[in-house]
Order: C-alpha cells, then sequence, then structure tokens
C-alpha cells in the first residue's frame, strides 16, 4: 500500500475526557456547530459541546442509551441516533432539552442527513427487517415516515449528502464500499450504485471536503481515506498503534481540520490538513 498523504504527527488530541465529568465515554458521533464548538455523543447516551478550543466539555442532554450519528440543523437543533431505543432523538436549542423525535420502523438508526431544502431528515439502519440494512425518511417538522430506500445494502452506516444536493453517499461497512443513492425529483429514491470500492477493512463514516473529496473514515484498521474522482483512492492518515487515531468512526470538517470520533478510546481527535495544499 502507499504511502499516507499524512503523517501522523498532523493528528492530535483535542479533547481528553477520560477523567473528565461529563466522561468523553467511546464516541462514535461526532459534528461541528455554527459557533464552532464540537459535539459528540457517547456510549452512555451523552450528548456533548467542546469548546472550540478543546478548553472544556459540557453535557448538553442525553438518552440513557447508546449515541451513534448526529448532525445539526441550520437553527442548531441536533438530530441524535440511539442505538439502545431504536430511535432517533432531537435536542431543541430553544428549550435545550433533548427528546424522541422518531423511531417508526426503524431497527438500528446509525447516522442522519437533515435535508432542510426538501423538508426531510434520513437516516442509516444499518440492520432492517429480515437483516436487509437501508435508509428511512422523516418529516422534519412532524417526525413521520418510514423506509425510503428498500434496496438491500451491507451494513448502512454513514452517509453524507452530495454536494449538489442530489443524491446520498452512504458507506456500506460489510461490503466494505461507498454507494450513492439518488434523490429522484419526486422525492423517491433511485437505483443504487457502488462509487467506492475496496475501502478496507471497516469503514464507517464519510463527509465531504469544501473541494469535493470525499473522506471515508475506517472503524478497522484506524484509517481515514481519501477519495477523488481523478486520484482514486488514497490513505490520508494511518495510526497502526490506534493511539492518537482510535477506531475513528464518524467524522466532520471545520476549515483546514478534520474531527474524528474514536469509539476506541475517550477524546476527540484533530487532524491538519493544511499539509495536503502543498501536495503535487
Amino acid at each position: 500500500m502507499a504511502k499516507p498523504l499524512l503523517d501522523i504527527s498532523a493528528a492530535r488530541v483535542f479533547f481528553d475526557g477520560i477523567f473528565t465529568s461529563p466522561r468523553v465515554a467511546h464516541p462514535e458521533g461526532v459534528a461541528v456547530h455554527l459557533d464552532g464548538s464540537i459535539w459528540c455523543g457517547t456510549e452512555t447516551g451523552d450528548l456533548l459541546r467542546l469548546a472550540a478550543d478543546g478548553g472544556s466539555v459540557e453535557r448538553m442532554g442525553g438518552t440513557d442509551g447508546f449515541l451513534l450519528g448526529i448532525a445539526f440543523d441550520s437553527a442548531g437543533n441536533c438530530f441524535a441516533c440511539d442505538l439502545r431505543h431504536a430511535a432517533i432523538f432531537r435536542w431543541d436549542v430553544a428549550t435545550a432539552r433533548m427528546e424522541r423525535f422518531a423511531s417508526a420502523g426503524i431497527r438500528v438508526p446509525n447516522y442522519p442527513i437533515v435535508d432542510e431544502a426538501r423538508g426531510w431528515l434520513f437516516v442509516s439502519d444499518s440492520v432492517g427487517q429480515d437483516n436487509r440494512s437501508g435508509i428511512f425518511r422523516y418529516d422534519l417538522k412532524t417526525g413521520e415516515g418510514g423506509l425510503w430506500c428498500s434496496e438491500p445494502m451491507s451494513f448502512a452506516n454513514g452517509m453524507a449528502m452530495a454536494p449538489d444536493g442530489c443524491g446520498l453517499y452512504v458507506v456500506e461497512s460489510d461490503a466494505p464500499c461507498v454507494s450513492y443513492v439518488p434523490v429522484l425529483s419526486d422525492g423517491t429514491a433511485g437505483a443504487r450504485e457502488i462509487v467506492v470500492e475496496g475501502v478496507h477493512n471497516v469503514p464507517d463514516g464519510v463527509a465531504f471536503a469544501p473541494d469535493g473529496s470525499l473522506f471515508i473514515s475506517c472503524y478497522e484498521p484506524s484509517r481515514i481515506y481519501r477519495w477523488q474522482k481523478n486520484r482514486g483512492l488514497e490513505v490520508l492518515i494511518e495510526d497502526p498503534a490506534a493511539t492518537t487515531l482510535a477506531h475513528p468512526t464518524n467524522i466532520a470538517f471545520k476549515g483546514d481540520k478534520l474531527y474524528t470520533a474514536n469509539l476506541g478510546r475517550w477524546h476527540i481527535t484533530e487532524i491538519d490538513l493544511s499539509l495536503l495544499q502543498q501536495e503535487k
């Protein structure tokens, strides 16, 4: 395998929550708030806010479950998938309360995508009925909805809206690959197609960089890929010791920094992508 684009020294522990109160207990979901703070969800169901400078942590709410993927809308409401309750919760910016938002039909809600242009919340279901993974869609106002894409997937996991807003890129962890499901003009799901293959071994999260590159985080090994149509799949960074990058799950961008949740430890990692600007 080719040498990673970045040395592991480009990554650092942004916030170490092993002994803090609240504790950053094996975070899976991560998202960037409009105010620059970094939010994450933990295995104990806590929704946490890390200050933009990494200097403090605050518990915003909780489910007494296990939070997976999280995502914000433009108003600052936070949608969080909960494994234990098989439901999506919403932290309301107006009330500062976290309440059950949607759960119809879904079994393992893994990652939410807020589509305000259409008024929908898309959620991947990793292990659906008859072990057939798929994507659900719920009304952003009412929480009503159901199965949207029924085409079988191999453990649908992290997702990202295409830069043009016309479809969803979906990590299929058991394939392992990234597939694309278009949103047709009538709102229905188009035919799924595989766009990135060979994402070894267990891809988990996915996010688009400002330049349109697709970044894919792997739970195992502790690795992040970059994919571009003209360059293909490249290893961005890898931590063989699984210490700074410790089984990264979801990822989120803020400027030239990439933040990763680490299900294997108790911290959030920050990766400096500015060195990629020197790449030729």
